[in-house]
């Protein structure tokens, strides 16, 4: 199978205009994304609405499409991408433009959710653990998933799932394996075509969480386990934790 990785990235950001262009360890985020998964897929493009992005992308040499400033979200930014420079590709893999430390192991999970010719959505989940605390677990903006035996996702949902009726919340992370969600997806090319179309379903409304929209319509979704941390950015203080963690791991 061939694999197609597509990096939205825009401008325009509510908490972090420009984010992209951020500098983090003296290259610009969107360059930190790009090489973290050129050479791991088939091929990468970065996905913008904006020239300036455009350009910081041409000059470190990657490769980018423009796409329509009207998207609503990354997953048709991501469609229109595919439909320009994507012929050929069995799979398109849609990473997050504020990712810089997505790692080769996690590509390599939501890969190998392909080798189930079933599979027609794939994102990956990380373990919560004990250490991680209550407090880790209840935040909202750190969407959990629960799933069934076969890995398919049942639910996505910014609540904690499920609730331990008979159990102190203490004791919630020991008694059970949560698992927090990791924003990276790949779709089957006609699947991504296919939910690109759909419209916006009740519980992606509520929870704000596109999937819910994918699992609504009764796509199936695959979920790899991936133990790995990483650090997406969101907000000027998100990226100077990460400055500090680039600066930890390569021991200066």
């Amino acid at each position: 199978m061939k694999f197609i990785g597509i990096i939205p990235a825009r401008y325009a950001s509510t908490r972090f205009p420009a984010k992209p262009l951020a500098i983090l360890g003296g290259k610009p985020v969107i360059q930190r994304v790009y090489e973290q998964v050129a050479g791991i897929l088939d091929e990468a493009y970065v996905a913008t609405d904006d020239e300036r992005i455009e350009s910081a992308v041409k000059a470190f040499g990657g490769k980018v499409v423009m796409t329509s400033v009207h998207h609503k979200s990354g997953t048709d930014r991501c469609y229109e991408a595919y439909t320009k420079v994507g012929q050929g590709y069995d799979v398109v893999v849609n990473i997050q433009g504020d990712e810089p430390f997505i790692q080769r192991s996690q590509l390599e999970a939501v890969k190998a959710c392909f080798e189930d010719s079933a599979t027609q959505i794939a994102t990956l989940v990380k373990p919560f653990t004990p250490e991680d605390g209550f407090e880790a677990l209840e935040n909202v903006n750190s969407p959990k998933v629960v799933v069934n035996k076969n890995m398919n996702a049942l639910y996505f949902s910014r609540s904690v799932i499920p609730f331990q009726r008979n159990a102190e919340k203490e004791g919630w992370l020991k008694g059970h394996t949560y698992y927090k969600h990791i924003g990276l997806y790949a779709c089957r090319a006609d699947v991504l075509k296919e939910i690109t179309s759909l419209p916006q379903s009740s519980l992606e409304l509520a929870e704000s969480l596109e999937q819910l929209r994918w699992l609504e319509n009764g796509y199936t979704i695959k979920v790899g386990i991936s133990e790995v941390e990483t650090i997406g950015i969101d907000t000027p203080q998100d990226l100077a934790r990460a400055e500090a963690f680039l600066k930890q791991r390569e021991g200066k």
